[in-house]
């Protein structure tokens, strides 16, 4: 027997729910998961999906997650600015922190970041329960993210300033 290759992704299982459908002849009842995988390192993922069994249900929502895979982007283990995020009634601010502050916060929020590899952060959320609609939000919020990169101006003077030292010598 050959040993199972390690995935490259945690997943975490964020809701799973027993749903109906009325036919002709009764109901039918299928199995409604949401999964939510990152590596840690700034890559994450999210999916719903349906199946009649719960572990297909499973396997077809990180199967999907996996398609759809977002990149954060993360300054120092935390978010580079403050962003916003809406779905629906689901609203959330998400704050940078400084190091060592921790991962504040809640439900399933705090799981995305984790996942993401985000450390330190501030966050809270507004409106809704629904734990889909929160992930939804957050993962809105995070594509919102831009990188913050130091300006030309200063780089250009840092290179100057390095080279002139160097001519000094």
């Amino acid at each position: 027997m050959m040993p199972r290759e390690q995935d490259e992704f945690d997943q975490q299982m964020i809701d799973l729910a027993r749903v109906t459908r009325v036919m002709a002849g009764g109901k039918r009842m299928r199995f409604r998961a949401c999964v939510v995988i990152g590596d840690r390192e700034g890559r994450a993922g999210w999916a719903v999906a349906k199946a009649a069994d719960v572990s297909q249900a499973i396997q077809k929502a990180v199967a999907r997650a996996k398609k759809d895979i977002q990149n954060v982007s993360i300054a120092g283990g935390t978010i580079p600015h403050e962003v916003r995020g809406k779905f629906k009634a689901a609203r959330l601010i998400l704050k940078p922190a400084k190091k060592g502050r921790g991962l504040i916060a809640g439900g399933v929020v705090r799981t995305v970041l984790d996942l993401a590899g985000i450390k330190d952060i501030v966050s809270k959320m507004y409106g809704s329960n629904n734990k889909i609609n929160n992930v939804a939000a957050t993962f809105l919020a995070l594509s919102q993210l831009r990188r913050v990169e130091a300006p030309a101006a200063v780089t250009a003077a840092k290179d100057a300033g390095t080279t002139a030292a160097k001519k000094k010598e």
